[in-house]
């Protein structure tokens, strides 16, 4: 009996956690990747919190649009210039720069006026209040 393991994951895997990899949708490097923003919601009884992820974006740059229950928010990211000397060269470069944007609808309108944002190490916090829902009113039929 031998105490030798295959420590090549492909291989120790099993045949359908292979094949599903295999099968995943590949990325590709671009020469400009995505921008991207990840976002967290959550809901209390009286509001909605949501926390966008969005580093490197200063917050003059951010903009929050509700309509009803349709919340925007979008975020210009600016490159960094980067100058090195006459004998330096960059070998790569990851910094982008472009616009990022994410709309989500949410189940109750939001009172706009009492929305509350914060932006503060690269995480936007959002405070959504829900609107006071005028109760149903049952309408007779004559």
């Amino acid at each position: 009996m031998s105490n030798l393991r295959v420590l090549d994951p492909a291989f120790s895997d099993s045949f359908e956690s292979t094949l599903r990899r295999f099968f995943s949708p590949a990325t590709f490097e671009t020469e400009n990747p995505p921008l991207k923003m990840r976002i967290d919601v959550s809901e209390k009884d009286n509001a909605y919190l949501v926390k966008a992820d969005i580093p490197g974006v200063k917050k003059e740059d951010i903009n929050v649009r509700i309509d009803g229950n349709v919340v925007q928010i979008d975020a210009q990211v600016n490159r960094e210039k980067e100058t090195k000397g006459n004998d330096d060269k960059v070998l790569r470069s990851e910094r982008y720069w472009g616009n990022v944007s994410r709309t989500f609808s949410l189940a109750q309108d939001v009172d706009d006026s009492k929305v509350q944002a914060k932006y503060a190490d690269g995480v936007l916090s959002l405070e959504l209040p829900k609107k006071a829902s005028t109760a149903n009113k049952k309408i007779t039929v004559q």
